[in-house]
């Protein structure tokens, strides 16, 4: 599951874990701290790791084995210099996910930080039942719930053990907005903020729970929406823009450096397209 672009060991030790209660001074220096990027080889996994490690995190990230992640994910560990690396693993394959979080423990001996940025969709119109198959709803909710359940449930112990932990779930306002890809996307996003409320109060003390929520954003994850899909949506924003990569990746990172007393809550991140 290891690719080419690991570095060697991290020798560095290890700071104690933050004390349980106690007031931390902003913004929080994330050095000492190790970061997953689940799903790092995507635009907004790729731009919250580079903020992650300037705010001071070694960063793993993990990608599927597809030749194109896996030269993405190469490429990313590279820029990202020496104590950072990448793994092959699928939030769909529970045992793959229990082999990277037993890579991070022997390399890194902690995680601090869990980032949920892997993800699925389908278009598919709303009023277009038929084309809503049971197999593409099971995808669906595979890949952007379970999976990301999957996954949390995987590096819980590591994340309490660090007595600081943060996980961040990247959800959607088509969670309430009922206005997105597919039907069964808007429900897995809804899916993610409950599982957000709920998981931060079932791990508090020792980790926080966040999510945040973006619009519209510029990248591929949606196919076929273009420049002229995000003209349209852009002219109907209050902020007359469209998100993109760096905006989601600040809102993600200020989680870790500037939120420190938030848990359980979903942050949008959309130019007030909810408005």
């Amino acid at each position: 599951m290891r690719t080419d672009a690991v570095s060697p060991r991290d020798h560095s030790p290890a700071p104690p874990a933050a004390a349980i209660g106690r007031s931390p001074t902003y913004p929080r220096s994330l050095e000492g701290k190790v970061a997953l990027v689940v799903g790092g080889a995507g635009a907004i996994g790729a731009e919250t790791s580079r903020m992650l490690k300037a705010a001071g995190a070694k960063v793993v990230i993990s990608h599927l084995a597809a030749e194109k992640d896996t030269a993405a994910a190469t490429a990313l560990v590279a820029e990202l210099g020496e104590g950072h690396a990448a793994f092959v693993a699928d939030v769909v394959d529970t045992p793959s996910l229990v082999a990277l979080r037993d890579a991070i423990a022997a390399r890194y001996g902690r995680l601090d930080i869990l980032v949920n940025a892997a993800g699925f969709t389908k278009p598919v119109p709303h009023a277009d039942l038929d084309a809503l198959t049971d197999e593409l709803i099971d995808r669906m909710l595979q890949v952007n719930w379970r999976g990301q359940f999957a996954t949390i449930r995987t590096f819980a112990p590591l994340l309490k053990a660090s007595g600081d932990g943060l996980v961040v779930n990247i959800s959607s306002i088509a969670a309430f907005t009922a206005v997105g890809s597919s039907i069964a996307y808007c429900a897995a996003k809804a899916g993610i903020d409950v599982m957000t409320k709920a998981l931060g109060r079932a791990l508090a003390p020792e980790v926080r729970v966040l999510a945040v929520s973006p619009g519209v954003v510029d990248t591929e994850f949606v196919p076929g929406r273009g420049a002229d899909f995000n003209d349209k949506v852009s002219a109907s924003t209050p902020l007359k823009r469209i998100g993109n990569a760096q905006d989601i990746a600040a809102a993600i990172t200020a989680c870790a450096t500037m939120l420190g007393f938030s848990t359980g809550h979903t942050i949008q991140v959309d130019g007030g397209r909810a408005l």
